[in-house]
C-alpha cells in the first residue's frame, strides 16, 4: 500500500503506506522526509541508521529526515511519511512544540507506547487518512494536515509524559526543548554547553540544573552524543574519510576528533568503520 498526496505549486507530499510494495520500499531512501512508523500488528525489527531494532507491537517511532532505516515488507506496520514543504515542524513550531520533543530532540528517534485507550485514539486518526484519500478536492491537502497536526500535538504530550517532564514549569519545558533544537542546529561547530548558554541567554549551572530536575543526561552528553551520531552515520554511510569527517564536525584537528570518538565508542573512526562491514550502505 502506498497512498500519496502530492501539491503540484508547492511540491509537498504525503503518504499513507505499509511498506510492502516496491515503491513503498523506495520511500525508505528518500532523504527528505520525516517518517512516523506504528508496528501496528505486531513486534518488527527494523533497522535505523545501522543498527537493528525492535519495534514492538503499538509502539511508535518518529524519525527525522536524517536518520536511514530499513523495514522489511509484511511487517505489520503503518507510517505515514511528509515532507518539508507539506508541513514544516520549524516554520510551525508554534502549532504544535514538537520540534525538539519528536523530532530532533535526542540522539536516537524517540518511541512511544500506546495504551489500549490511545490505540482506539490512534487508529481513528490513520482510518481518517486512509478515507482522506477516496476523496480528492481542493482541500484534501488541508485535511489530511489537520490531522497530521493532531496526531503530533498528541504525541508530544505522551512523550512528554513518557519522559516525565510533564509536572515541569513551562518555562522549563521549553529550555530543554530549545536547546536540542539548538544542538541540532549548530552541533557541527559548537561543542561546549557555554556556546548554547549564550544562545539561550542563560547561564550553563542554569541549565545543568534544569536538565538534572528533568532526568535528563547532562547538557554536555546531549552535544557529544549528537556529534557521535553524526560520525558514525558519516562512517557508516558515506565514502568521506575520517579526517573529512573531523573538518565537517568542526575539528581542525583530526587527531582530537579521533580521540573524541575513542573515548566514546571504544574504536577509532577507521576502525570502527572496519569493524562494521555488514552495516555499510553508501548512499
Amino acid at each position: 500500500m502506498k497512498l500519496e498526496y502530492q501539491g503540484i505549486i508547492e511540491d509537498s507530499s504525503f503518504i499513507l503506506t505499509n511498506f510492502n510494495c516496491a515503491p513503498a520500499q523506495q520511500l525508505l531512501e528518500n532523504k527528505g522526509l520525516y517518517k512516523i512508523i506504528w508496528a501496528r500488528e505486531n513486534d518488527c525489527s527494523i533497522t535505523v541508521d545501522g543498527y537493528s531494532f525492535l519495534l514492538k507491537k503499538h509502539q511508535i517511532l518518529f524519525s527525522t529526515t536524517l536518520n536511514i532505516l530499513d523495514i522489511p515488507k509484511k511487517s505489520g506496520i503503518i507510517a505515514i511519511a511528509f515532507n518539508r514543504e507539506f508541513y514544516c515542524i520549524r516554520d510551525h513550531d508554534h502549532e504544535v512544540s514538537c520540534n525538539g520533543m519528536l523530532f530532533f530532540g535526542s540522539s536516537q528517534p524517540p518511541v512511544i507506547t500506546l495504551s489500549e485507550k490511545e490505540v482506539k485514539s490512534f487508529e481513528t486518526i490513520f482510518s481518517v487518512f486512509q478515507e482522506e484519500f477516496e476523496t480528492c478536492d481542493h482541500i484534501q491537502g488541508e485535511m489530511l494536515r489537520v490531522m497530521l497536526k493532531r496526531l503530533l500535538i498528541k504525541s508530544t504530550r505522551l512523550v512528554r509524559d513518557i519522559q516525565g517532564i510533564q509536572d515541569l514549569p513551562s518555562s522549563q519545558m521549553e529550555l530543554l526543548r530549545k536547546f536540542h533544537i539548538l544542538v541540532e542546529q549548530h552541533f557541527r561547530e559548537k561543542h561546549k554547553v557555554t556556546d548554547y548558554a549564550e544562545l539561550l541567554f542563560k547561564s550553563p549551572k542554569t541549565i545543568s540544573n534544569v536538565f538534572n530536575k528533568a532526568g535528563y543526561p547532562s547538557p554536555l552528553t546531549v552535544i557529544n552524543e549528537r556529534i557521535i551520531l553524526e560520525a558514525k552515520r558519516l562512517l557508516l554511510f558515506s565514502d568521506k574519510t575520517a579526517e573529512q569527517i573531523s573538518y565537517e564536525l568542526g575539528y581542525k584537528e583530526g587527531g582530537h576528533f579521533s580521540k573524541f570518538f575513542k573515548s566514546h565508542c571504544d574504536l577509532p573512526p577507521v576502525e570502527f568503520r572496519e569493524s562494521n562491514p555488514e552495516k555499510r550502505k553508501t548512499v
